[in-house]
């Protein structure tokens, strides 16, 4: 068996699948989802990385984002943090000045670990999830560097593949669609034991007609 890695780039998933406008999908088991995209035949999945990082001045957007964690890392998930910095801004029009939250690390944090991990022989087929073409530099070192693993990219649910990363993974791509999403949501509470570890904010429940596919009536 293949051992497989999943590395998630966590903006660029999330805001994949808020454009998909149902906010229930984004309460995903990360780890699930990459079982689901495998071969199972032929490989075996021994790590998921989630690299992301918490919007600051939001209370109720950070809690939401630690239940999340929370939830991840009870399946197994590794979940790497950067950090927001507050940069100038500027209007040209009206000359107003601003400082403007902007997101650091998440990308060196995913092309760090796909490197390390590849340089340390924890896997031996990964999977990068983003359609970041800034990734292509990844991918280029990755090729280069160790030719005897595969990287295959994975565009995130409704979004292209970046023709930057796939010229240099041979041909090898999936697409995460919403099906994929709508199998591997988590319940409502995400257990460690007999305590609760994640617990799903309000604002990710799903409508009133939603069923998991586990339990929907078999059609016809």
């Amino acid at each position: 068996m293949l051992r497989a890695a999943f590395y998630y780039d966590g903006f660029n998933l999330y805001h994949a699948i808020n454009d998909l406008g149902e906010p229930y999908l984004k309460w995903c088991n990360l780890w699930e989802l990459a079982e689901r995209l495998i071969p199972k035949q032929t490989e075996e999945l021994v790590k998921v990385v989630f690299c992301t990082a918490f919007y600051p001045g939001d209370e109720r957007k950070k809690w939401r984002h630690q239940q999340y964690l929370n939830a991840l890392e009870n399946v197994g998930v590794t979940t790497v943090k950067g950090h927001y910095a507050h940069e100038h801004s500027s209007c040209s029009h009206c000359k107003r000045t601003w400082k403007q939250p902007t997101e650091k690390e998440t990308d060196i944090n995913v092309a760090l670990s796909v490197i390390v991990d590849a340089q340390d022989d924890v896997f031996d087929r990964a999977y990068l999830v983003t359609a970041d073409s800034d990734q292509a530099a990844t991918a280029r070192m990755f090729r280069d560097r160790f030719p005897q693993k595969q990287l295959i990219t994975v565009a995130p649910p409704g979004r292209n593949f970046s023709v930057d990363i796939a010229r240099y993974t041979q041909g090898n791509r999936l697409a995460i669609t919403k099906d994929h999403l709508d199998w591997t949501v988590f319940p409502a509470i995400v257990m460690q034991g007999t305590n609760a570890s994640g617990r799903r904010p309000r604002e990710y429940d799903p409508p009133e007609w939603w069923v998991h596919p586990r339990d929907r009536a078999p059609p016809g």
